[in-house]
Formats: structure tokens, sequence, C-alpha cells
């Protein structure tokens, strides 16, 4: 990283040698894996297996709170234990604040998986940062969503919210601090440390970002009714026996 400044990737779905290449060519330092219906420990897991001194992969859960109809989406980081999805907005909340995670709104506003400007500003105090720069958006997407963290003066954040591999590193939020751990990234985010938001807008990017919208129809409407109602338990659904029921009296389903 360069002394004093660190470009943190804060929000990727898949993670293996080809994305670890690409992210380490695009000049990232930090890589943040929060893939779908995972649970924390095999986050974990797969984060550490793939750091290394140039690279460091940090574990995240972007957490489905609420039912199918009004799910909203939080990134989580920094967590002790394992949180599942399809629990009640307020418990997810809850339990990262007893948690002390870092929280963020991914994609506000964003067809009805985001957090709502009311919603934002009704839970300003739970959050740490807003995406404002997300790499597979259009322009219109992104300039609401600046509209919203300058309204409730909400730190800003970019990423590439890649799915595919192409698009890892189209997007970042540069630190003018170093982080090199975990915790330097949790504490950066809840301290509102200074930071500037970069994308790439090269043509082959620009296309990369209409594949990925592509995809993100897709994962948003059959991909996930299917993992959720027609292939079994996931391992976050809140009912499953890793939760010890702890999670049973605030579960949607």
């Amino acid at each position: 990283m360069t002394e004093g400044r660190t470009r943190v990737d804060l929000h990727v779905k898949r993670l293996d040698e080809r994305v670890v290449e690409r992210a380490k060519t695009a000049g990232l330092d930090v890589l943040v894996y929060a893939p779908h219906f995972t649970r924390l420990p095999q986050i974990r897991e797969r984060a550490a297996q793939f750091s290394d001194d140039d690279l460091l992969v940090v574990p995240a859960r972007e957490i489905f709170t609420g039912d199918w109809r009004s799910r909203r989406h939080l990134l989580a980081f920094g967590l002790s234990d394992p949180v599942p999805d399809f629990v009640t907005f307020e418990a997810t909340l809850s339990e990262l604040d007893r948690q002390d995670a870092a929280v963020l709104v991914p994609h506000p506003e964003f067809i009805n998986v985001s957090l709502t400007r009311a919603e934002i500003g009704a839970h300003r105090d739970s959050i740490d940062a807003v995406e404002t720069l997300n790499a597979k958006l259009f322009p219109t997407h992104n300039e609401r969503a600046e509209r919203i963290a300058e309204a409730f003066d909400l730190p800003p954040f970019a990423s590439s919210y890649a799915h595919l591999l192409g698009t890892v590193g189209a997007a970042w939020t540069a630190f003018d601090r170093e982080i090199d751990s975990e915790a330097g990234l949790v504490d950066a985010l809840q301290s509102g440390a200074d930071r500037q938001l970069v994308r790439r807008t090269d043509p082959a990017t620009r296309l990369r970002r209409l594949v990925e919208f592509a995809h993100l129809g897709y994962e948003n409407s059959w991909g996930k009714l299917d993992r959720l109602f027609l292939s079994g338990m996931e391992p976050t659904h809140p009912r499953h026996i890793a939760y010890d029921d702890r999670f049973d009296d605030v579960a949607m389903y």
C-alpha cells in the first residue's frame, strides 16, 4: 500500500485465485468478501485462505433483513458471532449493535432490496457509511445515493459489488490511513476516516457494468427465489441448527 493510504474494494461476492490476481493488478490493498447465504465461520476461513502480504481479504456479511417482500440489506463488518438472514430489521440492528459491528448501507433505494431514504434517516445513528458509488449501478442511482448521504451527514463509500470476475476493482474507497487488519478497517469505518471514492471509466469497465447489471436482475429474482424456497434450508436461515434457536422469535420464515 502507499504509505498513509489504503485502497479498499468494500464489497465483492466471489473469491478465488483469479479474483485475488485481478484485485492485485488493480492496485487494491484490501478486498472485502461478503457472499450471499454463507455463514460467518466459512467466510472467515476463506478470507484467511486468500490473504497474503500483498492483499488483505476481510470477511463481512451482507445480511438480508425482513421477509422476501420487505427485505433490506445491511453490510456488517467486525462480527464476533454469526447473524442469520431474514430476521426483523430491528432485531438485526440490535444484534449488530450488541457486537459493536460497523454497519454500512449498500445500494440505498435500489429496487426493493435496499434501505429507503426515510429508513436511513430514522436509523442514522446506527449507520457508519452509505454506498454512494457502486460500480455496477448507473449514475442516476449513485447520484441519488450521494444526496441521501449528504442529507444525513453520513460518510460515503465505494465498491465494485462484484458478482462477476471482470468487475473486481472497478471502484474502490481510498482511505487516508494505513489499514492492515480487519480491526483497522472497522475502526476506519466507525470513526469516519477521511477517504476518496474512485471508479474506473474505461469502455471495457462500462461494458462490464452492463453485464453485471443484467446479472443483478437474475440474482434478485429467480436466483434468490430458488435458493430461498426451492433449494432447502440455507446455512443462514434463522431456524438453522447453527443458531441454537436464538433468533426463532424474530425469524420471518
